[in-house]
């Protein structure tokens, strides 16, 4: 295992992680990440102390990797036990918790019998003819027959149910097992605590997300100066070296930065409650873990849902190009090696990637034959994670962005059985590369529910469904390996 391969591993599993266990357990990312880290930890130690020729035992890596799987589902579960018995305001309905309550009750006056005949006039026979109505500790399920189409539907019930209650609920709109649409009322806590937040609570802070944004430029600018080549002891006997991390340090933070404001205009554009991009610095590693924002609000249907999600990714790529591409034509040819891989820390094998090769042609022409390979500029180097972020992002699979475009374009049902099978894809592509056999392993342990918009039901616009399958051809692109045919087009 080499550098790269230790570095790649760990920002994928870093974000995958992130976007899995983020708002679900209470158990710390860092841990959770550093336990599923532990084997390939492992090997690294074993292959610096015995070297590559010295194989470590079967028994080891097997061995660690059950324990540490077994761990990560323990914490998990255990963490996520705790978020239940000690959450009072979730940020936003999930599926579980609309349907099978654990929460402690939330400080809202529940529903009384006189009121049920003002709960069944909110329901036009001509709009949704009800059928049921089933009361949970925690929500109220509406269940009928839809009689209109499910966007006018649900703007008339919301309509009705805040002329009748006024803002004790958010009301959800959701398919259910057998296809059918039905309605549930959730009391809804942030209206019930606003006063409380809106003193106590700053949404916005520019001063802290500057302060990270700093440190992260130091953080980072500190790594690309390793990358670039510089020792420690010379950056201690001249720090004015420190600056050759720069173009890593700018590409990198340009390319994370954008992606995480990608979401937070359109999140703003939805007037959906969301914090600022924050930067998480690191001394080592990458130099940062990525960046994130959280959002406060409930996503009132699926096209705000498509918007955001795949704002992010999209911004992020169109970022990353002209930074990758700069580095590439800046970058060095070298030999082919046969060992050479993808994650090689010599030089990196464009093949192994449709886009990267195409990229690579472009920024190169006729220097990159097919027993070149290229010697990444730091820029590059940026430019590459920037792909790699793009396209675990867009993984179509629970909670990533990628999870969150097919939700909103096929449904929630749908979206289960496609990140279904996109981890099973992936997994088989490990057999063929096998650097993605661990984010396969990591894939498989990710949920594959998705958390519900208020309207889950309407559906998206055809421009918005060729949008999200263009960005899932984006996808494929990045994570597939070059075929034969064309790089015998390309001469590579």
């Amino acid at each position: 295992m080499n550098f790269w391969f230790l570095l790649l591993l760990g920002l994928a599993t870093y974000l995958m992680v992130q976007r899995s266990a983020l708002g679900i357990t209470r158990t710390p990312v860092w841990l959770l990440w550093l336990v599923l880290m532990t084997p390939a930890l492992l090997l690294t130690g074993w292959t610096a102390r015995y070297g590559i020729k010295q194989p470590p035992p079967p028994s080891l890596i097997i061995g660690s990797s059950i324990v540490c799987l077994l761990l990560y589902w323990l914490l998990f579960q255990w963490g996520r036990t705790a978020s239940t018995d000690k959450q009072t305001e979730p940020q936003t309905p999930k599926p579980e918790s609309v349907i099978h309550p654990t929460a402690e009750p939330v400080p809202v006056r529940p529903i009384e019998p006189t009121e049920e005949s003002q709960l069944r006039n909110c329901f036009p026979w001509s709009v949704y003819y009800i059928q049921n109505l089933e009361y949970r500790p925690q929500a109220i399920i509406c269940r009928g027959q839809l009689r209109t189409t499910p966007q006018q539907a649900y703007q008339r019930i919301k309509a009705n149910v805040e002329s009748q209650f006024g803002d004790r609920f958010l009301l959800i709109f959701q398919e259910g097992v057998n296809g059918k649409p039905f309605f549930v009322l959730v009391p809804n806590s942030q209206a019930a605590s606003a006063a409380n937040q809106n003193k106590t609570e700053k949404l916005t802070r520019p001063g802290l997300a500057l302060l990270l944004l700093i440190t992260t430029l130091f953080t980072t600018t500190f790594v690309g100066s390793r990358i670039s080549g510089v020792e420690l002891t010379t950056l201690q006997s001249n720090p004015q070296t420190l600056l050759e991390g720069l173009p890593y340090s700018l590409g990198l933070i340009t390319i994370l930065g954008t992606h995480e404001l990608g979401h937070y205009l359109t999140a703003k554009f939805y007037k959906i409650r969301s914090t600022l991009p924050y930067f998480i610095p690191m001394p080592f590693f990458l130099g940062t873990f990525g960046a994130f924002i959280q959002m406060r609000s409930p996503i009132p249907n699926r096209k705000a849902l498509f918007d955001i999600s795949i704002a992010g990714p999209i911004a992020g790529f169109i970022a990353t190009l002209p930074i990758l591409i700069w580095g590439l034509a800046h970058s060095e040819i070298v030999p082919m090696n046969e060992k050479m891989g993808i994650l090689n820390p010599d030089a990196l094998n464009p093949k192994y990637s449709i886009l990267l090769a195409l990229l690579s042609k472009i920024a190169l022409g006729s220097q990159l034959t097919a027993k070149s390979a290229i010697d990444l500029h730091p820029l590059a180097v940026a430019g590459f994670l920037g792909l790699i972020v793009t396209a675990l992002n867009l993984m179509p699979v629970g909670q990533l962005d990628g999870g969150h475009i097919v939700h909103a374009m096929f449904g929630q049902r749908t979206a289960m059985m496609i990140g279904q099978i996109a981890r099973l894809l992936l997994l088989l592509l490990s057999l063929v590369q096998s650097e993605f056999f661990v984010w396969a392993i990591i894939l498989l342990f990710m949920p594959l529910v998705d958390e519900p918009a208020l309207n889950d039901v309407s559906e998206l616009d055809n421009g918005r469904d060729i949008l999200g399958l263009m960005a899932m051809a984006l996808l494929i692109i990045i994570i597939l390996p070059l075929p034969q045919a064309i790089a015998n087009l390309l001469q590579i």
